[in-house]
């Protein structure tokens, strides 16, 4: 065999091997569980600043008589 045939040869039998293991993703890189970036406590805050301002701003401007 010349050496081009034989890197050719290398080159065909790295892409078949290529083509076999598409698709496959091993399971410990997939995400699993409830997994939450901030927790309960901090979340639970920020919805309690959202809705109190937001309840703040409105019963502001219903005491203002629509002009904040």
């Amino acid at each position: 065999m010349t050496t081009s045939r034989r890197l050719a040869d290398r080159k065909v039998g790295k892409f078949e091997r290529n083509i076999t293991k598409r698709g496959s993703v091993p399971e410990t890189t997939t995400k699993k569980g409830n997994d939450y970036p901030v927790g309960p406590m901090l979340l639970g805050f920020f919805i309690f600043v959202v809705i109190g301002s937001s309840l703040f701003q409105i019963i502001r401007t219903a005491t203002s008589g629509g002009m904040a």
